[in-house]
């Protein structure tokens, strides 16, 4: 029988074009619950109810927004066990560390980090302007789509990850659209996230969810005039392909795609702990088999008496690492695919094949190198990414080669430079650091960019095409709210009609506020 999909407020069955199932991909094997692929009558419904939700929630306080994210928060906390032990089955991600000490703890901190916002509201900036009596602040938007990865169900789930928690915070709807690879996941989430709606009064088709549907479909449906913006996060061609949609229609589109997150060694780092960089390098490549939209798909290193050394050890630490889990049946032959592709070009692959496990979703860890002048020579091909445990070297003649080729790289979500712990290189770092900052989100310094922190101050994002604007962050919150945000102005519109953060006595008196150029707080009618 077939999961139920979530449409305004009630669990019904699909009007299905056809079904699927996840697989587990320790055994590759079938799982055995069956879920729909909607067809366009399902996302419509979601859209009209959507639209009526955003009008009731448009009446509703921020106080009763934060309250049901933290509700939601709660209700995760609680039923944790079953949700890691699900997305174990449907992802192979081990239950501990990564499912049930990393991604739930993020997931609810999170959440709880979008109800304060939510509640606090600094995030919609107010701004006065009283001697022409014009008044602005940012406000909810609309119904928002949001599209899941197949490699963070939790944090990044489409029904409760960052995007999710950041459109509600703003007071907008979501419609959740299930990734393939953990459905099983998704609903169990959509089942709490619907009972916190009904405890806190959220009206019913705050959120919904829907499991899959057909391409047509879901070009439609970010292009529906009904549809305010729309977050996603996943490959390249699926993001582009929705990104033409929504934008032809002037509709707001939020995209992390591809990235291979460039690392250079500089020549003093090399010397002095070239090996322990290899070590973090192959760590950083391998872990979570490699699918992690910040591993770095690229190492730059000069060439000096020290780089054969420091290849031979990242080598060695890829042939020797444990070999992870991929999350989906095709995923090692767009491994092996694009590590052909790269050797066809010129690079040289330098691990082996190994024997492993029948049934279960993995490739060798992959480690190629290429020139400097091989990549500069085509680097469109060498800086295409490669989702899982694969990486390229490339060996630089110099440190203007190494200019050379960061000013061919297209947009990234991070760059990272290791350099001598006691400044000598430090002259290096100045000559390449406008370039790699040019090119990136986020600038790291001496560690690897696997990892994104949930703070204030992160940028989650990047020059295109690792994101679809430079200028928005999918993590770090309130930042990542306003992306499902409008400006709106009120121009010598009455006290009494103005939104409450814009009124001359602020009820509450706890954000900051733009008032004649000068950022105050307090209650201002005092």
């Amino acid at each position: 029988m077939q999961q139920k999909v979530l449409i305004n407020g009630q669990w019904q069955a699909a009007n299905a074009e056809s079904e699927f199932s996840a697989f587990n991909p320790m055994t590759g094997e079938q799982l055995s619950e069956v879920y729909p692929v909607s067809s366009w009558s399902d996302i419509d419904k979601a859209l009209s109810a959507a639209v009526e939700s955003f009008v009731q929630l448009q009446k509703i306080s921020r106080e009763t927004v934060a309250a049901f994210l933290e509700r939601y928060a709660s209700l995760i906390d609680s039923n944790k066990n079953a949700i890691v032990e699900m997305a174990n089955l449907e992802t192979g991600l081990p239950l501990s560390p990564r499912l049930a000490d990393v991604e739930i703890p993020r997931t609810v901190g999170q959440l709880r980090q979008a109800a304060q916002a939510a509640q606090e509201a600094s995030w919609t900036q107010p701004t006065i302007d009283s001697a022409n009596n014009i008044r602005s602040l940012l406000t909810a938007i609309g119904p928002v789509a949001v599209f899941g990865p197949n490699n963070f169900p939790l944090a990044f789930g489409s029904i409760s990850g960052g995007d999710f928690a950041a459109a509600i915070a703003a007071g907008n709807p979501v419609i959740a659209k299930a990734h393939p690879s953990h459905p099983g996941t998704t609903r169990l989430f959509a089942e709490l996230a619907q009972k916190a709606c009904e405890e806190t009064g959220l009206p019913q088709a705050t959120v919904q969810l829907v499991y899959a549907m057909s391409n047509e479909s879901g070009l439609k449906m970010v292009s529906d005039p009904r549809i305010a913006a729309t977050g996603f996060t996943g490959s390249r061609p699926a993001g582009l392909a929705l990104k033409k949609a929504a934008e032809d229609a002037g509709k707001l589109i939020y995209l992390e795609l591809s990235s291979v997150n460039p690392v250079i060694v500089l020549s003093g780092a090399l010397e002095q702990r070239g090996n322990a960089i290899a070590e973090e390098f192959a760590l950083s490549c391998t872990m979570a088999a490699g699918q992690l939209c910040t591993k770095p798909g690229l190492l730059i290193v000069q060439e000096n008496e020290s780089t054969d050394s420091f290849v031979q050890a990242a080598c060695e630490k890829f042939q020797q690492g444990p070999v992870g889990t991929l999350l989906s049946p095709n995923a090692a032959d767009h491994i092996a695919a694009a590590s052909s592709e790269l050797v066809a070009a010129g690079a040289t692959l330098l691990t082996s094949t190994r024997e492993l496990e029948d049934g279960r979703f993995c490739h060798s860890n992959t480690l190629l190198e290429v020139s400097g002048k091989s990549f500069i020579a085509d680097s469109k091909t060498f800086q295409t990414e490669i989702f899982g445990n694969a990486s390229l070297i490339i060996r630089s003649e110099s440190l203007e080669q190494t200019q050379k080729i960061l000013s061919l790289l297209e947009g990234n979500l991070t760059g990272c430079v290791y350099s001598a712990e006691d400044g000598i290189d430090d002259t290096d770092y100045d000559l390449i650091a406008a370039t790699l900052t040019n090119k990136v989100g986020r600038v790291i310094n001496d560690k690897m960019p696997t990892g994104v922190a949930v703070s204030p101050a992160m940028n989650h994002g990047g020059p295109f095409p690792s994101s679809g604007h430079p200028g928005f962050t999918a993590v770090g919150l309130p930042a990542a709210i306003k992306r499902f945000a409008a400006l709106k102005c009120f121009d010598n519109v009455r006290q009494h009609r103005l939104p409450d953060l814009l009124q001359d006595k602020n009820p509450d008196g706890k954000i900051w506020r733009l008032i004649d150029g000068a950022w105050t707080q307090g209650d201002l009618g005092a």
